[in-house]
Order: structure tokens, then C-alpha cells, then sequence
């Protein structure tokens, strides 16, 4: 019974007479809305099955980043907050024989789009202290933990988006990016930067470099393969996953997010991070949660392509599922943005001379925007919030404003008054 009572009133046909007021603030924020904008908004009160505002909760619309929301849920149920993002230093040798492996040295990456060349060092500095002065085989980069599928126009049919991200692997160092110096014309120079073409070769090359650099002998080349399921560790680099998901929604991190997405897609499958298969366990989640998902797409981890369909009701039923689960929900909430502080809610909602317990993940692409989260109200209730906005006339700023007026109503919302 209480399932229908909160599909009911998430369709909005259950609005109790106390919320009018309300829901009559609302709808005088939006009458200035240009009529060719389509839009979607559901506001939720979780604790007392109370549904403030609804409008177009079952229409799929563009959500741009916050897809991210899918993204990084699923990933917190998948993999548990404390899951490490690894990359990692292999050997097939048999021993450390008098500083020397006898064999290659691996490094396999599992997804870590934040390993960088400092990381890296301080792995080569820990194969120093083991003792190792010799490799007496060759350097190999490893990114079979993903498929070899890089770049999202590869995966996503027909997509129109044009945002370029560097190459998408499992295997990530400094962002798989490098800045190079280039002539442009006579006497004129520009830093420009270029991605890696083959990110795990490349990263093999770096890797042998930086071993000669650091006085360790390599007999053998650097090439990249797949690392042997009898190879022992020697090292590794990791983040948790509950600090990796605060990048990702704070700052709306674009590769990160793709880069969990597909991690998703590895872990899920037991078989390679892919989009296929990331896409297909955000479209089981949902359904195994009972959250609204007609005519729901996700097409990547980002929500850089217009490809992606989520309609404000599929946003609150997962906003929803997070609420009523303590083992989850500090860990994602902590990831959004805080309305005025930090994130991408930094410099919104800090102009209403109140402040705004709000936390979200926001997102913007051309033509749309959108906002959802938590907010706190004075008397200690919590409401959801979801809305995305489709729109060819006015600006990116005039929605984000419409968007902040709402939320800052809601902030004032008194159950005593309904006002």
C-alpha cells in the first residue's frame, strides 16, 4: 500500500490541501517561464508521503550531469563506500632473486581516472624499496579490466555532442593527457594538449622511463597485454570509492564519471567495463528498486549526451531509495554540492539572506538544466527536489535562477501555514 500511495503521489494525484499554498508560490515562479520550455519538477516530502509540487514527473527529458546521480548510486550499491579504485604494479617472476625479477612487470589499471604521475613514482619508489634493481623482462600496460572502446561517440549511437573527453580506459595516468609545445607560425609557439592514442602503450612507455630514471635496469621494451591471473602484486595506488564519488558530484567531474561508469559495467558483468553493461545494471537497479523508469535512457556516466532520457520522477524515486538507506546515504550525500559553499553550487542560492540547507548535483548542457537533491527545512524535514529544464529561449543563468527562486521558497515552506 504505501508503494502506491508514493506512485500516487509522485503522479501528483494525491496533493494534500495544506501544500496549495505552496504549490501556488510555485507555479507564480514559473508563469514567466517561456511557454516553448518543457520542464519537469517534483517536490517530495519522504518522511510524510507528502508530494508539495508536481509537474510532467513521468516525461523523460534531457538531465545533462545529473545522470551523475545514476552514476554514482549505483556505483555506492555495486561496489560499498569502501571499495578501492586501484592501480596496480604485477609480476609473473617467481622471486625477487638478488634485486632482479626474472620476468615482466604489469601495470594493470582498474578504472582510477585520478592516478597520476606522483602516484606513479611513489609506486616505482616502493619497488625500490623491495629491493628491486632489475627487471629482466619487459614493461606491460594493462587495461583489460574495460574494453578498448575510448571515445563516447564510439559507444554512443549517433551522438551529436561534441564535448571531447581524453581516451576512456581502465588504465589512466594524468588523465590519459599530456601539454605539448607546438609551432604555429613563424617564431610562435602554443602549449596545446593532446590525449593518448593508445593509452596502455603509452603508459608502458612512461612506466620504462621512469624506471631507467630511477636507476631500476630493464633488459626487455615496453609494450601492452594483459596482465596473468597467477601474477603476484607488488604495489598498488587506490582510492576509496566514497572520496572518488565527492569528485564526481561536486564538481561534476565529466571523465570521472565515465570512467565509473564503467567500472560499474566491469564489477556487474565479471567480464569488462563496458557501457553496455554499466547501462544495463543502472536499468536493473531501477527496476529491482521500483523506481519509476518509463522511457529512461542512460547512454553514458556523464550526462554529456543529449542521448540520455530521465524523467524528474525516476530522479526522485532514486533520490527516494538513498533516503530510507542508512547504510548508504551519508556517503552519497556528502558527495553533492552544498548550495553557497562548495561544488557546483558554490556561488547559487547565497543571495537570499537566509541560508539554504541544500545539497544537489546540478547539471547544464545547451538547451538544458536541471537541479536536484536534499533540502532541509527550518522545522528539521527534509524534502526532495528534482527538476530539469529543456528550453531554446533565454539562457543558461535565467533557468538557473528560476531553479534557485524555487528552491529558496521552499527553504521559507512552514506545514503550519502552508506557506
Amino acid at each position: 500500500m504505501k508503494k502506491l500511495i508514493l506512485f500516487l503521489l509522485i503522479l501528483g494525484l494525491v496533493v494534500p490541501c495544506y501544500s496549495q499554498n505552496i504549490k501556488a508560490e510555485i507555479e507564480k515562479i514559473l508563469q514567466k517561464v517561456p511557454a516553448q520550455s518543457r520542464y519537469g519538477i517534483v517536490v517530495l516530502n519522504p518522511m510524510k508521503e507528502d508530494t508539495l509540487f508536481v509537474y510532467n514527473a513521468s516525461v523523460p527529458l534531457v538531465p545533462a550531469s545529473n545522470t551523475k546521480l545514476f552514476t554514482t548510486a549505483v556505483a555506492v550499491y555495486l561496489l560499498e563506500p569502501g571499495y578501492s579504485i586501484s592501480t596496480k604494479f604485477f609480476t609473473d617472476a617467481k622471486k625477487i632473486d638478488q634485486g632482479r625479477l626474472d620476468g615482466n612487470l604489469y601495470l594493470k589499471g582498474y578504472g582510477n581516472g585520478l592516478f597520476r604521475s606522483d602516484d606513479l613514482d611513489q609506486m616505482i619508489e616502493n619497488l625500490k624499496r623491495k629491493g628491486i634493481t632489475e627487471i629482466n623482462g619487459d614493461v606491460v600496460g594493462d587495461d583489460t579490466f574495460f574494453d578498448d572502446v575510448y571515445s563516447r561517440k564510439d559507444w554512443i549511437e549517433d551522438e551529436t555532442q561534441t564535448v571531447s573527453l581524453p581516451p576512456v580506459s581502465a588504465l589512466v595516468l594524468d588523465r590519459n593527457k599530456y601539454e605539448v609545445r607546438k609551432k604555429i607560425r613563424r617564431k610562435r609557439y602554443r602549449v596545446v594538449t593532446e590525449f593518448f592514442s593508445d593509452p596502455p602503450l603509452k603508459i608502458a612507455e612512461i612506466v620504462f622511463n621512469k624506471l631507467k630514471a630511477a636507476s631500476i635496469i630493464v633488459s626487455g621494451n615496453f609494450k601492452k597485454g594483459e596482465t596473468p591471473k597467477s601474477a603476484t602484486e607488488l604495489t598498488a595506488h587506490a582510492i576509496k570509492l566514497k572520496d572518488y564519488l565527492s569528485v564526481v558530484n561536486k564538481t561534476s567531474d565529466n571523465y570521472l564519471a565515465e570512467c565509473l561508469f564503467k567500472i560499474v559495467g566491469a564489477v556487474s558483468s565479471a567480464k569488462e567495463g563496458s557501457a553496455f553493461y554499466a547501462a544495463q545494471t543502472i536499468n536493473k537497479f531501477l527496476y529491482d528498486n521500483d523506481i519509476p523508469s518509463e522511457g529512461t535512457k542512460v547512454v553514458d556516466g556523464s550526462g554529456l549526451s543529449r542521448n540520455n532520457k530521465i524523467s524528474v520522477g525516476a530522479i526522485t524515486g532514486l533520490l527516494e531509495k538513498i533516503y530510507f538507506d542508512i547504510r548508504y546515504f551519508d556517503t552519497f550525500y556528502n558527495s553533492l554540492s552544498t548550495a553557497g559553499t562548495d561544488g557546483t553550487l558554490r556561488n547559487r542560492m547565497n543571495n537570499s539572506g537566509s541560508d539554504i540547507n541544500f545539497r544537489g548535483k546540478t547539471g547544464t548542457l545547451n538547451g538544458a538544466s536541471s537541479v536536484s537533491g536534499y533540502l532541509k527545512l527550518a522545522n528539521g524535514d527534509d524534502l526532495i527536489i528534482s527538476m530539469i529544464f529543456e528550453f531554446s529561449k533565454k539562457n543558461q543563468n535565467y533557468y538557473r535562477d528560476v531553479e534557485d527562486k524555487i528552491i529558496e521558497k521552499l527553504a521559507g515552506f512552514n506545514y503550519e501555514s502552508g506557506r
